[in-house]
């Protein structure tokens, strides 16, 4: 589909691009093949270079098939390619976030330690590098969002790892919370039973009364709508929470 100026006005009408500042982010794929046999997918770019590269890529590969201006809110996933993580960048991804049907990518030229934070908070669920955007990168990238998995970069997962350590150690330990389903308090309580103590030893071993016991693992049960203690044993040694 041949982006014009009225093709892109039309769309704004539609919610489908949003063009904040200079920057026009726009949809572009031609929508082929038996709807439904392959990952559909939109790409959003800032320029019709950016645009022509991913789409030229991404075109010739059976297993993808590439959503019409249209129809992009219906994509499995959405690819963003950018320069770099600037504003107008946040607001379309941002817009992208609201529709949960869809993952979102970005591929991106330049990406600077702050965006990290931002690309978290937007809920991009791949990073690729545009210097390292070939076919097979990109359909890598695309099949791995569609199959509900994360990509970064090696960099950027050290750096990712370092920000929940730290989060980790400087908000939720002092709160004696955890970024898994289960606060460290209750993760202690659970790890006892596994290890076959009843509820009077729980509560010598951690200084709290029976019935702090009792009401710390009724909870547990309750909000995980699990059946009894051996069922929340199996189910935190099944994620990993003990």
């Amino acid at each position: 589909m041949t982006t014009t100026p009225e093709t892109m006005s039309r769309a704004a009408e539609r919610g489908q691009y949003r063009r904040p500042a200079k920057s026009d982010y726009s949809a572009e794929g031609s929508a082929h093949g038996t709807p439904g046999s392959r990952l559909s997918v939109a790409v959003y770019a800032e320029d019709l270079i950016l645009r022509t590269g991913v789409v030229h890529q991404l075109r010739t590969r059976p297993e993808i098939e590439l959503i019409a201006e249209s129809e992009a809110d219906q994509a499995q996933v959405s690819l963003v390619v950018v320069d770099m993580v600037d504003e107008p960048t946040v607001q379309l991804l941002h817009r992208l976030q609201r529709n949960t049907a869809t993952r979102t990518g970005l591929v991106v030229g330049f990406f600077e330690s702050g965006a990290l934070q931002t690309m978290i908070e937007c809920g991009v669920a791949a990073v690729l590098r545009r210097g390292e955007a070939d076919q097979d990168s990109l359909v890598h990238l695309v099949t791995a969002m569609a199959n509900g998995e994360g990509v970064l970069p090696g960099d950027l997962l050290g750096k990712l790892l370092t920000h929940v350590s730290s989060l980790q150690r400087t908000v939720l330990d002092p709160r004696g919370l955890s970024l898994s389903t289960l606060t460290t308090r209750e993760a202690e309580m659970i790890r006892l039973v596994s290890e076959g103590y009843g509820t009077a030893e729980i509560a010598q071993k951690t200084s709290y009364s029976e019935r702090t016991v009792k009401n710390v693992l009724h909870e547990v049960t309750t909000r995980l709508e699990l059946r009894n203690r051996a069922h929340a044993v199996g189910y935190a040694m099944r994620h990993g929470l003990i």
